[in-house]
């Protein structure tokens, strides 16, 4: 498995993956694949990565900027991310992430944060940070990372891409 930056020739491939890995989710409004491209349009995917077997996209995920408090501060949001149902609990979605975080720290990144179980994501290092606030979800499952010493407080906001609906 590679994992590497997303190539324009894999678009179809990682809306198919997309759509594949959010079909059963019983959460969300299976917006996931219409949230990339929209992050994709608006030049806001700061972290684009694909899973490649053998030429084939198994996995994506992306990164992008969120504010805090209204402003840009070097944070930012970690979703979707989507390995193919065939390809899951094989550490592909790791691995995603793992690059992705490190990628995000090389360019200097302050922090990230994402909304999600906290089971899953502790081991990266993600916890529940009181003094990040997201509007819309329990508190419990807003999560995040910071890279280095925490002092940022506020109420995070997504890119807007994240209300695309189609």
């Amino acid at each position: 498995m590679i994992i590497r930056n997303e190539k324009q020739s894999d678009r179809e491939a990682i809306t198919e993956v997309t759509i594949a890995a959010f079909k059963n989710c019983q959460y969300g409004n299976h917006t996931e694949q219409f949230i990339i491209n929209a992050l994709r349009a608006a030049q806001a995917l700061t972290v684009s990565l694909v899973a490649d077997i053998e030429g084939i996209v198994v996995g994506h995920i992306a990164f992008s900027p969120v504010t805090i408090s209204g402003q840009s501060c070097g944070w930012y949001g970690l979703g979707p991310v989507s390995v193919r149902p065939d390809h899951q609990r094989q550490g592909i979605g790791k691995s995603l992430i793992h690059k992705g975080l490190r990628l995000l720290k090389e360019a200097g990144a302050k922090g990230c944060v994402l909304v999600g179980d906290p089971k899953y994501y502790e081991q990266f290092g993600f916890k529940n940070l009181p003094e990040l606030l997201f509007e819309g979800v329990p508190q419990e499952y807003f999560l995040a990372l910071p890279f280095g010493e925490n002092r940022t407080q506020g109420q995070v906001v997504f890119h807007e891409g994240f209300n695309a609906a189609g």
